[in-house]
């Protein structure tokens, strides 16, 4: 999904996707509403499928890329936010060198050691940490879940159904949730993933963000773990 909001923003967007084109994955993007130079921008790359939909927002439009995902029949597929530009850079060309199918395997998250963890705004942290520790508990796996990327096996998706468009983030942790429960295996690949330097404000509004963010994860880790 991606949404190039203001200048600041389209920069990173634009130095990060360079670097996730030249990996040459097929991809799947649906956008929220940025100005046509972002688009032409990405229709510039032979292995960006550029998606519309009518709805914006973060499970609307991740909703519609997973569907196309799904659709063209691949066994796993690759989620991850547009702005990871170190990640793309350092981590996974590794990750899509290793992988290797197995069907028993739910989700692959990219995880962050302590040192990474510890470069997010606190605020942040103290938010994630909450999430990760609700998801540990249903789980059983005490792992960072709320780094963002991570694999997940195209079967999972049509359990995302029920969602509704304001669950926001909490689609991820229903994932993982209902992975579990489908008797699928969760595994990590820790990493130092640092904040980047630019994301770094602990403002009012982005406390506030990372509060509806809380809020999201806890109503869907609680709809997840009733019985189906």
């Amino acid at each position: 999904m991606t949404w190039a909001r203001d200048e600041a923003e389209e920069q990173l967007l634009r130095e990060s996707l360079q670097h996730l084109a030249a990996l040459e994955l097929t991809v799947f993007i649906t956008d929220g509403g940025s100005g046509k130079p972002f688009l032409d921008f990405l229709r510039g790359f032979s292995n960006f499928n550029l998606l519309e939909t009518k709805t914006s927002g973060v499970w609307p439009q991740v909703h519609n890329s997973l569907m196309e995902a799904y659709n063209k029949g691949s066994h796993f597929i690759l989620y991850t936010e547009p702005d990871k530009r170190d990640f793309f850079m350092q981590a996974l060309p590794g990750i899509v060198q290793q992988f290797f199918v197995d069907e028993s395997l739910g989700i692959l998250l990219a995880t962050r050691s302590a040192a990474g963890f510890a470069s997010f705004p606190a605020f942040q942290q103290m938010t994630e940490t909450t999430i990760n520790n609700c998801c540990s508990e249903i789980t059983g796996l005490n792992i960072d879940y709320t780094y963002g990327p991570f694999i997940m096996n195209r079967l999972l998706v049509p359990s995302l159904a029920e969602l509704k468009n304001a669950i926001g983030w909490g689609w991820r942790p229903f994932a993982f949730v209902m992975a579990n429960k489908m008797g699928y295996d969760l595994k990590a690949i820790e990493g130092d993933y640092f904040c980047p330097v630019e994301q770094r404000e602990d403002c009012v509004s982005e406390r506030i963000y990372r509060m509806r963010q809380l809020s999201e994860n806890m109503e869907a880790i609680v709809l997840a773990a009733k019985p189906h």
